[in-house]
């Protein structure tokens, strides 16, 4: 008990003392100058992305894509009906068919001036999980009989 008296009595000195004696002043914090300002950049004319053109028709031409690859939205109605969906996507637009088998996605996109967009890649799916099938297939089970 004597033993905490005394050690309490000792730092109430060794705090005590702390505090007497000339203290250091306060430092003055002093914030760093405002930024510079800067004139606004001159506005430059917008640049348009180049467009982006797909692979020749004849890049995706495979066996069993025949009437497809290079069709117009025309041809491919009077192929499979009426698409399920059309979408247009930039300067593309995407056609879907679907059937029990598949869904056959078809992309067309601009030719040359003035012509008729013309399908230069397909994408064909099973309808159930969505797991690729065969293209040409797919193709031959969706044409109109």
């Amino acid at each position: 008990m004597q033993f905490r008296i005394i050690l309490a009595a000792s730092l109430v000195a060794l705090l005590s003392a702390c505090g007497e004696g000339s203290a250091p002043p306060p430092k003055r914090v002093v914030s760093a100058p405002p930024p510079p300002v800067r004139k606004p950049a001159t506005t430059a004319p917008l640049v348009q992305p180049p467009v982006r053109r797909p692979p020749p028709v004849s890049a995706h031409m495979l066996p069993g894509l025949e009437g497809v690859i290079g069709a117009t939205t025309g041809d491919l109605i009077r192929q499979f009906g009426k698409p399920w969906l059309d979408v247009y996507e930039g300067e593309a637009r995407k056609l879907q068919f679907s059937g029990t088998a598949c869904v056959l996605d078809i992309y067309l996109y601009p030719s040359a001036a003035g012509r008729e967009p013309q399908a230069s890649h397909t994408e064909a799916r099973r309808a159930s999980d969505g797991r690729d099938v065969d293209r040409a297939l797919c193709v031959a089970s969706l044409r109109k009989r």
